[in-house]
């Protein structure tokens, strides 16, 4: 009888002692990863913090974001950040990640390197919560840009198409991509101090686009709208707008080229 009790028991401890090994063996292949992101939240009275997440690399996708998400459907369902396409198209998951302004999206995360992750807001912003900046001065200044075709002649808009030559449509290359996810503007020392009257490299980049575009009336009134000491001539070509933009464009460039434009006119 007792015999007949260990033979029944035997493969059970067996399997105890099989799945006790395999726990173990994933816990050692595991692979985690620092990530110090910063916290803050209007309605708690402490104060902004940098808090630090354990992400197993194993279980993750390659980017950023990829860890955003894990983190809040995972670990901390309190942790807020913007994002939308996951494909650098949008600019919603605009942050800046070990220093750098960039889209969470598209940044890889450095799985072989021991050095943490730290995810912050984008640079002197006011922050609505956690990872989430207030873009509403910024839109309001692409809004006063006017930032669409303007006809002088309303009479003929809708009933035929405005085309352009091909070399027409080169000069907007490298100026359309812009994806106003702000990157350049909050990496702008210029913008920080004067963000009240300068636009900002991205806003002044699509005003150049709008300026050099062969269908739009409005040159003149575009430039005259930019004529004071703030609008344009903050920009001190330091260049930190071309070095960040997640797009590869050049708002340095634009800008000096609306510079010419407005000595020209």
């Amino acid at each position: 009888m007792a015999a007949s009790l260990t033979r029944q028991l035997r493969p059970v401890g067996l399997s105890f002692l099989v799945t006790q090994r395999c726990a173990a063996t994933a816990a050692s292949s595991s692979k985690l990863k620092k990530f110090s992101i910063y916290r803050w939240d209007p309605d708690s009275p402490q104060k902004p913090r940098m808090q630090e997440y354990m992400v197993d690399m194993n279980n993750c996708g390659p980017m950023v974001l990829d860890a955003l998400i894990k983190i809040k459907n995972e670990i901390d369902p309190t942790l807020t950040f913007r994002r939308s396409c996951r494909e650098g198209i949008c600019g919603s998951c605009s942050v800046n990640i070990d220093g750098s302004n960039t889209l969470a999206c598209i940044r890889k995360i450095d799985a072989g390197s021991s050095k943490s992750v730290t995810i912050r807001p984008l640079p002197h912003m006011y922050v609505v919560k956690d990872l989430v900046p207030d873009m509403s001065h910024f839109y309001e200044q692409y809004r006063s840009i006017e930032p669409y075709l303007k006809k002088k002649d309303a009479s003929i808009q809708g009933k035929a198409q405005f085309k352009q030559s091909v070399d027409d449509r080169k000069k907007l290359d490298g100026l359309y991509e812009c994806i106003l996810c702000a990157c350049c503007s909050t990496s702008c020392p210029s913008y920080w101090w004067n963000s009240d009257k300068y636009l900002g490299p991205a806003v002044l980049m699509q005003a150049y686009r709008w300026m050099v575009d062969s269908r739009d009336d409005y040159l003149k009134e575009r430039l005259d709208m930019l004529r004071d000491e703030f609008s344009v001539y903050r920009c001190h070509t330091i260049m930190n707008c071309t070095k960040t933009c997640p797009k590869g464009l050049n708002p340095g460039k634009a800008i000096a080229e609306v510079k010419k434009l407005m000595v020209a006119h």
